[in-house]
């Protein structure tokens, strides 16, 4: 299964930063992912609508890989879980989050951004991880910079924050990097206000970018 979602996730290059206020919009939306070529999302626990959006999202399109987001509280893994979730991610490193994860199989990206995070992370056995906020930190040479110490760990991130189709392939290119969420794909403005077409061209316009970076 982890390795299913690491291949998967690579494969798409990018995962949709997801903020929903009402699940039923996470019904269309799934629809206009998959059309576009882009069948991953990330639905971040920021609103009361998130769990209930993960289950929609499974629903109308099981062959979706879906996320669990900003997830700060270990119990909110089972909650993930329990709701669809194929993976979940976090801000940052808390030991009690990669444990629980782990104990109850779902695949775990704790966030990092400094060398200490770092440490924290394989400490506890985790190799695949979220770089967060990428570009307020110091962007892809931040990146390269903090993870240069650990090249013999096989570290791979998932940078978010700040990315947009101008600075994508850059991160693309980047072999320690595994693929980088986007909050610019579907924004929390455009899903209320149901802009699906603009959205839909933005997904197709992320997957042009992957597909001229097939040998990454």
């Amino acid at each position: 299964m982890a390795v299913d979602v690491e291949k998967r996730i690579r494969g798409a290059g990018v995962v949709p930063v997801i903020v929903i206020d009402d699940a039923a919009d996470a019904a269309r939306l799934a629809e206009v992912l998959v059309e576009g070529g882009l069948p991953v999302a990330e639905i971040t626990f920021r609103t009361r609508a998130s769990v209930r959006a993960i289950e929609v999202m499974k629903k109308i399109a099981p062959q979706m890989l879906v996320g669990a987001g900003t997830v700060i509280h270990s119990s909110s893994l089972k909650t993930a879980r329990d709701a669809g979730a194929d993976f979940a991610l976090s801000p940052g490193t808390n030991r009690g989050n990669i444990v629980e994860a782990r104990r109850l199989g779902l695949f775990f990206y704790p966030g990092v951004s400094t060398p200490s995070d770092i440490e924290n992370a394989i400490a506890e056995g985790a190799r695949s991880l979220k770089f967060f906020p990428a570009e307020a930190s110091g962007g892809l040479s931040k990146l390269k910079a903090i993870a240069s110490p650990f090249v013999a760990e096989g570290l791979r991130f998932i940078p978010t924050g700040g990315i947009t189709t101008a600075n994508l392939a850059s991160y693309l290119r980047a072999d320690l990097v595994l693929a980088v969420g986007g909050t610019w794909i579907a924004t929390q403005a455009m899903i209320a206000e149901g802009r699906w077409e603009e959205i839909k061209a933005n997904v197709i316009k992320v997957v042009e970018i992957v597909r001229g970076l097939e040998s990454r």
